[in-house]
């Protein structure tokens, strides 16, 4: 058994080993063992030139970090949460995703960037939003959300391999959770989406901190004598649509839960491209459980109102098959 935050640490360890070209940088990723402890005693063993502590501006370690990419480095960046991601976004949207267009592919950026995100931890409005629609937008970045200790685990060597900018997002709720992984895992593909259960009568369709919501809903639907599919994304961007399209062709029915807000967000991506390409396939219309759309409160009931639940998505589901 190992937590999402041990399995995390024990992906970087691997890098840093393997290749002499990779190096952390963050706030706090050094003394301090990063915020949510994910890097804790890589000082002692990899020392300063590798586990870089920078200073509290987002924009000016991101740029560092596309500079490291383009001169031969293999970066890995780390920002604190979701929310401090947007003082680098001109850095991520501007330089990072665009660099191999705008020299005609003379350059890449082969950096990733990882940040906790979500919420669940009780740390408010400025600390546990899920902006992953926000990058899944911008073309030019990869987007990979792992959900699972094994995921976790196995991305980062794959992100690492990858010519472009890779961004790495992990829910602050996972890191204490646990799962058994294998003493031979290893990296992972980072193209396709996972059944995490087979299911027949609907589609469940999710990624990061709200798979294990999905999961708890489709359990509870199987002792009423519904059977659900569950998707794991992983990849926001691209997304493997295909997976999501051949579980709709099986079940004829969607819902989709995210953890981001319902307007403009991954779930409506999910939704459109399933009614562009499975119309004829859906035997109701299509159900999203999302976060209320608000600033996500600080107080514990409110915040575990604001998200979604498990009862929510039995709820809709219930509704597409009745």
């Amino acid at each position: 058994m190992i937590t999402y935050r041990d399995a995390v640490r024990e992906a970087l360890r691997e890098a840093m080993i393997r290749d002499e070209r990779v190096f952390l940088m963050g706030e706090d990723v050094g003394a301090y063992g990063g915020c949510f402890g994910v890097s804790r005693g890589m000082l002692e063993e990899f020392g300063p030139e590798r586990i870089r502590d920078t200073p509290l501006s987002e924009s000016a370690f991101v740029g560092a970090g596309i500079g490291a990419a383009l001169g031969g480095s293999r970066p890995i960046v780390e920002i604190m949460t979701v929310n401090f991601s947007l003082l680098a976004l001109d850095q991520i949207l501007n330089n990072a995703a665009t660099l191999r267009h705008m020299s005609g592919g003379q350059f890449g950026v082969p950096l990733v960037i990882r940040m906790a995100t979500g919420a669940g931890r009780q740390l408010a409005a400025q600390h546990s939003h899920s902006l992953e629609a926000f990058y899944a937008h911008i073309p030019g970045l990869r987007v990979l959300a792992p959900a699972t200790v094994a995921d976790a685990r196995g991305m980062l060597w794959t992100a690492l391999q990858d010519p472009d900018p890779v961004l790495i997002f992990e829910p602050i709720a996972l890191y204490n959770t646990e799962d058994e992984l294998p003493d031979d895992a290893g990296a992972v593909d980072i193209d396709r989406a996972a059944v995490r259960r087979p299911g027949t009568d609907v589609t469940l369709v999710s990624y990061g901190g709200a798979l294990r919501v999905a999961e708890a809903a489709a359990e509870s639907l199987a002792a009423q004598g519904i059977s659900a599919e569950v998707i794991d994304l992983r990849t926001l961007r691209p997304l493997d649509e295909r997976t999501v399209l051949e579980s709709v062709a099986r079940t004829h029915r969607l819902v989709i839960v995210d953890e981001g807000w319902r307007s403009v967000g991954i779930a409506a991506e999910i939704a459109a491209r399933a009614s562009e390409h499975a119309y004829y396939e859906l035997d109701a219309p299509i159900g999203r459980v999302c976060t209320a759309e608000v600033p996500i409160p600080y107080a514990r009931q409110l915040e575990a109102a604001a998200l979604p639940q498990p009862g929510a998505v039995v709820a809709a589901v219930r509704e597409v098959v009745s």
